[in-house]
């Protein structure tokens, strides 16, 4: 039959949709066409101060086309091609959180100069997201790779005074001032305004064949291919100008008599990536591509006597690369200046000959210089290490066979019996971040990132579910369904991102690597599952209420949790019981009037004997230590003694040198921490410098609010002219949670609500509806999830929220 609807919504923030579909019969009963699409476009419902952009808009659309065919009664079909394509200013997340971390002023008597107090500092605190405080900026003095600059690591040059020695990249000064943020989580200020694009094609093809009238073959069969690409700014606060030194008429400190790069004039840094700027600028960016393809076949039943089947099996094979990028002036500039970096203006050359020859760097050279890369940021070669680069590439294979035995006792009793045996083969393949590496200076090569063995893990499962459905006659109800059932579930585990691409060569004979890192696993293991589920459905007052209740019980061994640790996701196993209830409702106490209530309660707990680095807080309460920074080169803090920090600046003060000197030796990984007087001890950096681990027995999971609960009305009120009003309000909540499972301060989410209202004004018979509605009634931006940045970017939180308030119209046509 030909028929088809157009729907056109327009609300707030200049929001605009049109969604409809058509059938179009080709021939009879044995070939119909369907089109269907959806168009959103709508400003952003966030605002950049900076550039004084609404950020976080949608330009989006979709298209679906199905071919659906019948070529005699026995053979049904489907082909479809879905398409999506986006292109707009869609955010990740839009606000980070900080409550600043200053640093101690003295440690172990002695007062601390703002460089060595910032080897102590986090750059943000464990704290409340929720106190004003936290809508501060990091202490930018404690991020590594301004250490580096204001503590004669990365230099421009020799004061000509032939005295005063070398200036640093950077001034002595928090770069980010101290500054306050607005505590409007959908404002921010970056000098970049987010960027995202994305298109995917899907294409089905979906057979059902009647074997004979009790026995249909179904075949499912999909290919799709994605792309994805998103940027923004990666602290979405800005700095203050003029943190960098002037590097004008200084001389040069390698090549005597030469003068030094002029690299920024006027405190004016240019960087090949990010362009020029006075203060620091960073930027990431996302790319990803993927491809997978799936084929599913099943042989089902539906015989008239008590025994039926489902018998099939499917594969998959899944494919994707994800590079990731996070680009920073002040990476670029140390790259570039003296100390670690190349000593030249020229990014392209290396200055650091004292004959003043400058060779130029290539990705596969062994100058010992860090390859940069030179070009812009839209026509980037991948190869530079002067930014951060996370390659990622992932293989999938999995096969399974399964089947489903259905068995009635009786008409009212019923069993459904499960096996399934799963076989999955992952190939990762380790591509090392690079960042200042060089052949000479830790790493194993100037430029490009060399590939790893790849990882190949494969695991073979067992899972199924066994079940009894019961439908007993009861005087109280109408009907009734009562129904027990077990679950055995996995899903498989995989590889960590790899770690840095430090080389495992001596420095000299006889002497370590120049760095070595402690590192997270490589892999993580499967994860399984054993579930439990009572729970019964009634229908009661003659079809006038629904009362639904259901009671559950996870065990999990291996479940997998993600967190930020060196720069990058990892996942940690754990095991973790789950469990709750469920109550569903809706009652119907006039053919107009609609109520409908459901609760849930859920519980979560980690088993005894639970463990883990919490980032945040790797002292663990233990006053005798301190949280401190390593050099650039490795990506996490650290933990070390108080007394043995107090010997150091102890050491630095009776050879009068400044107190921040060796202090970036400190963290273990670090060939320079064998020349340091005095040497600390195992018991001076607890888990080799990692700190404490966390009991986090008995803590919660993640994200696993205990109470959510919704109500919701629908009020139908019959009009003349076959016209019908409608009213429909919703409330929701959930309470407070944990956005990770150490329970911290910082971790602590609140509960919150969410409230939409509906109004129609609909004539069924003509197929017309209009609608008025209210998303997010009250306006709310409770924060709804949150995840910690690295240690080496200050520890700031990301968080995320409601839309807001979106109030609109609709006009739907069915024809």
């Amino acid at each position: 039959m030909f028929e088809g609807e157009i729907k056109g919504e327009v609300g707030d923030y200049d929001s605009r949709r049109l969604s409809g579909f058509v059938n179009i019969p080709l021939a009879g009963d044995k070939l119909d066409l369907r089109l269907a699409g959806a168009s959103t476009t709508r400003d952003g419902f966030a605002e950049n101060d900076v550039t004084g952009n609404k950020i976080d808009g949608r330009d989006l659309y979709s298209t679906r086309v199905t071919l659906g065919f019948k070529p005699v009664e026995t053979v049904r079909g489907a082909l479809i091609w879905e398409h999506f394509s986006e292109n707009d200013s869609r955010a990740r997340s839009t606000k980070q959180l900080c409550t600043r971390d200053p640093g101690p002023q003295t440690m172990g008597g002695f007062t601390l100069s703002p460089q060595a107090s910032a080897f102590f500092s986090q750059g943000c605190q464990n704290a409340s997201l929720y106190d004003d405080a936290a809508y501060g900026t990091p202490n930018g003095l404690s991020i590594p790779f301004v250490l580096a600059s204001v503590t004669n690591t990365a230099v421009l040059g020799l004061n000509p005074d032939g005295v005063s020695g070398p200036v640093n990249l950077m001034k002595v000064a928090d770069p980010y001032g101290g500054m306050m943020q607005s505590k409007d989580l959908r404002r921010i200020s970056s000098i970049f305004d987010p960027k995202y694009r994305a298109k995917a094609d899907v294409l089905e093809l979906n057979v059902d064949i009647d074997l004979s009238p009790n026995l249909t073959l179904t075949s499912q069969t999909a290919y799709n291919r994605d792309r994805y690409f998103s940027s923004e700014d990666y602290n979405r606060f800005n700095t203050l100008p003029g943190v960098f030194n002037d590097s004008t008429g200084l001389d040069n400190s390698i090549v005597p008599g030469a003068p030094a790069p002029n690299l920024t004039p006027g405190g004016v840094y240019c960087d090949p990536q990010l362009g020029c700027s006075s203060t620091i600028a960073g930027l990431d960016q996302v790319r990803a591509k993927s491809r997978q393809f799936s084929q599913e076949l099943r042989l089902s039943s539906a015989f008239d006597g008590p025994v039926n089947f489902s018998l099939g099996g499917n594969y998959t094979d899944y494919r994707t690369t994800e590079d990731y990028y996070v680009f920073f002036n002040i990476v670029s500039a140390i790259a570039q200046s003296s100390g670690y970096g190349n000593n030249s203006l020229d990014p392209t050359k290396c200055g650091t000959a004292f004959d003043g020859s400058t060779p130029t760097i290539t990705p596969d050279g062994t100058t010992g210089c860090i390859y940069i890369d030179p070009h812009p940021l839209d026509q980037i070669d991948g190869l530079g290490h002067n930014y951060f680069r996370s390659k990622n590439i992932y293989k999938v294979k999995s096969a399974a066979v399964f089947g489903e035995l259905y068995y009635e006792f009786a008409h009212d009793l019923k069993l459904t019996a499960g096996l399934r045996y799963t076989r999955d083969r992952k190939t990762f393949t380790p591509v090392p971040t690079q960042v200042l590496l060089s052949s000479l200076n830790g790493g194993t090569v100037d430029g490009g990132y060399p590939v790893g063995d790849d990882i190949k893990q494969k695991w073979g499962a067992v899972t199924g579910r066994l079940g009894l459905d019961w439908s007993p006659k009861l005087s109280f109800t109408d009907q009734t369904l009562v129904y027990a059932f077990y679950n055995r579930g996995y899903k498989g585990g995989g590889a960590n991102p790899p770690a840095i691409g430090y080389s495992d060569e001596p420095f000299l004979p006889g002497l370590p690597p120049l760095v070595q890192l402690t590192s997270y696993p490589d892999t993580f293991k499967p994860e399984y599952v054993n579930a439990f589920e009572l729970g019964a459905k009634n229908t009661l007052l003659g079809g006038a209420l629904t009362l639904n209740g259901a009671a559950f019980y996870y065990d999990y061994r291996g479940y997998q949790v993600s967190q930020i640790q060196d720069r990058t996701a990892i996942n940690e196993n754990f095991d973790a019981r789950i469990w709750g209830l469920e109550l569903e409702s809706a009652w119907r106490p006039t053919r107009d009037l609609r109520l409908t209530v459901n609760l849930g309660y859920q519980g979560s707990k980690l088993a005894d004997g639970s463990r883990s680095i919490d980032v945040e807080n790797r002292t663990q309460g233990n006053t005798d230590f301190t949280v401190m920074k390593g050099s650039p080169f490795l990506p996490s803090n650290c933990v070390v003694s108080k007394s043995y920090v107090a010997s150091l600046l102890a050491t630095n003060a009776a050879f009068g040198l400044p107190d921040y000197a060796s202090l970036s030796a400190v963290c273990p990984g670090s060939i320079l921490g064998l020349f340091l007087f005095p040497a600390p001890t195992e018991a001076d950096l607890p888990n080799g410098g990692r700190g404490f681990y966390a009991d986090v027995s008995g803590h919660s999971l993640p994200n696993q609010p205990k109470w959510t609960q919704s109500i919701s009305v629908d009020y139908a009120l019959p009009l003349s002219g076959g016209w019908v009003g409608g009213m429909h309000g919703d409330v929701y909540h959930q309470s407070q949670s944990w956005a990770r499972v150490y329970e911290d301060a910082i971790d602590k989410l609140h509960g919150w609500y969410n409230v939409n209202l509906r109004l129609t004004l609909a004539k069924p018979d003509d197929g017309l509806e209009f609608e008025l509605y209210a998303k997010n009634l009250l306006n709310d931006t409770p924060i709804t999830g949150a995840f910690i940045n690295s240690d080496d970017t200050a520890l700031t939180t990301n968080v995320f929220t409601l839309d807001p308030r979106m109030i609109g119209a609709s006009i739907r046509k069915r024809f």
